[in-house]
């Protein structure tokens, strides 16, 4: 192995919910506390308005493999997502 080389670094992303008029507040807030891992019941709730107010909401940030599972998760529970944005 060469010590000159750099560890690749894993590709990242960026889940983002966005706002629609068919999902509820609760059910948008449930849904992010039962999939996103150690989501605070606060949190969820704080998130649940910026959708609402702002449009759309980060709700997670991390390694891309995982923001693939926790998207198709929160996509297939009815909440209207945006594409996974990777960084």
């Amino acid at each position: 192995l060469d010590p000159k080389n750099k560890k690749a670094k894993y590709p990242e992303a960026r889940i983002i919910v966005l706002n629609d008029n068919f999902n509820t507040f609760q059910h948008v807030a449930n849904c992010l506390m039962l999939i996103i891992p150690e989501m605070s019941k606060k949190k969820a709730w704080d998130l649940t308005n910026k959708v609402d107010n702002s449009g759309s909401a980060e709700v997670w940030r991390g390694n891309l493999e995982q923001a693939e599972l926790y998207h198709e998760q929160l996509y297939n529970k009815g909440l209207t997502m945006a594409p996974i944005e990777k960084i």
